[in-house]
């Protein structure tokens, strides 16, 4: 692909029907509700974290508080969390004065924010299934407090279930193939802070990172982790076509605007001439 392609920020017209805004299920004003809601409940449990950590002196103080900018889990926890805020604030405006604060930011910005939703839609379940199938002990009892057993799930589980939601309730189209190169990307640029962290902390983030323990596996885990992160966004972009396809030309639930753009909105669709255009690349 010519990197021309590759770093382009793409020139067609912007998201026409207002997928990045809208639902085939809710309103307008229902789906910022729901935003809000999952974006007030991540940073509360961020911030909550902190404030228990900083409070216990046996789980490490502020000091591990800091520390935690270092976990993968901690960052796309932060990431789905600052999603979730702005996606619920361009809902509100196109629902409050139809036309949503995404239609004025300028394109890199625009191009980015499909970008931030690939990621929020793929890096949780990676985030997911490591956890539970590479570093959660099993064979031990339960979280031995409530809080850790809250926060665990939370951080493991419920970041899924925002990635779901937005996967099924929203009318963002699939997510286009050059995302996977910037997932791929994203992922070389995080495993660069966990060597950071090591050099400058003395710590690695995750076990497996660790060639004192794990030898020569470590480079068979990262390019598996790799290679799962573009088999995740795979999966993630054709359950998204799936969903488009049931919703909107088996159900003929073209989506759910704000007055008085609805009838608008659905003539173009209709017509067709937003094909194409919805879901610009970004790269």
């Amino acid at each position: 692909m010519p990197m021309p392609s590759v770093l382009s920020f793409g020139t067609g017209p912007w998201d026409l029907s207002y997928r990045f805004e809208t639902s085939w299920l809710l309103p307008p004003f229902v789906l910022f509700i729901v935003r809000a809601l999952m974006s007030l409940y991540a940073f509360a449990t961020l911030l909550t974290n902190i404030g228990y950590e900083c409070t216990h002196a046996e789980l490490g103080g502020c000091e591990q508080a800091g520390d935690d900018f270092s976990f993968f889990t901690v960052l796309t926890y932060w990431g789905i969390a600052f999603y979730l805020l702005f996606a619920s604030l361009h809902t509100f405006t196109y629902a409050r004065y139809q036309v949503p604060l995404l239609d004025k930011w300028p394109r890199p910005l625009q191009a980015l924010h499909s970008l931030f939703f690939t990621s929020v839609t793929t890096l949780p379940f990676l985030v997911t299934i490591v956890y539970w199938g590479l570093l959660y002990p099993y064979g031990r009892s339960w979280f031995p407090t409530v809080f850790g057993g809250w926060s665990n799930i939370s951080a493991h589980a419920f970041n899924s279930l925002f990635a779901l939601v937005e996967i099924f309730v929203s009318r963002v189209d699939p997510p286009p193939w050059i995302h996977a190169l910037w997932l791929v990307v994203i992922m070389a640029l995080y495993l660069a802070l966990a060597y950071v962290t090591h050099a400058t902390k003395g710590f690695y983030t995750y076990s497996f990172l660790d060639p004192g323990e794990v030898h020569s596996l470590v480079a068979a885990y990262v390019f598996g982790i790799g290679a799962a992160t573009v088999i995740i966004f795979a999966i993630v972009k054709g359950v998204i076509w799936t969903r488009r396809w049931v919703t909107e030309e088996k159900l003929r639930q073209r989506g759910k605007f704000s007055q008085p753009r609805a009838r608008a909105v659905e003539s173009e669709e209709e017509r067709g001439q937003e094909a194409g255009s919805d879901m610009v690349e970004t790269k």
